[in-house]
């Protein structure tokens, strides 16, 4: 069954149209990347799919349940980071994901030990959030989404602004935990590089509709490319 089935998605804002007949889906265990330009549509579909905006048309389900009719059922199986989320500066990285783990009754100290496996920071745990670099913060805030098992993560830009040794230990996070315990994936990238990486596969979105979607292989091979990169540039430029 796919974990995430989007059809033919709308959204206005008054008199700008954010999608305009946007489909997509998400098979169960993958990594699915949501990849645009800026004011393409991407935020818009994942703030849609984690509960935060009404569609004004269209239809999407998530493990089953439609995130009209059913909103509190999905909030039970998602979990969700968005691109500018903060945590609370002056407690430390090890009290943030015990204060976090109490929104899950009966299973703390387990879910607080996977988060702390998960972020790699071990005695850095003990120090104080506001101490942290954005590195160490992002893979904190990562550890926070996955460590409840969420049957859906969803992923607003998880290495926006990151160096390249932390984005690449939050890519390995991300792959190598959905991997181990089948937790699908929602993610916004703009790093080609990420996508390529990460994403089993991805639908490419610009001005609220699909323009190309397959593997990032596939695509590459399709459209005789040196990399995704070209394909994003050539099927953007010709939408």
């Amino acid at each position: 069954m796919d974990m995430v089935v989007a059809s033919e998605l709308v959204k206005d804002y008054k008199k700008v149209k954010a999608l305009r007949g946007f489909s997509f889906s998400v098979g169960e265990g993958e990594i699915f990347g949501l990849i645009g330009p800026n004011g393409a549509g991407k935020t818009t579909t994942i703030r849609i799919a984690a509960t935060l905006l009404d569609l004004t048309g269209g239809t999407l389900t998530i493990d089953g349940k439609d995130i009209k009719q059913e909103a509190e059922g999905v909030r039970e199986v998602i979990s969700y980071l968005p691109e500018e989320a903060g945590a609370y500066k002056n407690l430390t990285g090890r009290e943030y994901l015990q204060f976090m783990a109490n929104f899950y009754r009966n299973k703390e100290e387990e879910i607080v030990r996977r988060g702390m496996e998960i972020s790699g920071l071990e005695d850095r745990l003990d120090s104080r959030i506001k101490e942290y670099s954005k590195g160490m913060k992002r893979r904190l805030l990562i550890a926070r989404t996955l460590m409840s098992l969420p049957k859906l993560a969803i992923l607003d830009e998880p290495t926006g602004g990151l160096d390249v040794f932390h984005a690449h230990h939050v890519r390995q996070m991300i792959r190598g935990f959905a991997s181990q315990h089948n937790v699908t994936v929602l993610l916004s990238s703009h790093n080609m590089l990420e996508v390529e990486y990460l994403c089993d596969r991805i639908v490419l979105i610009d001005n609220g509709v699909a323009v190309a979607r397959g593997t990032p292989q596939g695509l590459v091979e399709e459209h005789g490319a040196k990399n995704l990169e070209d394909v994003f540039l050539e099927v953007v430029d010709h939408a």
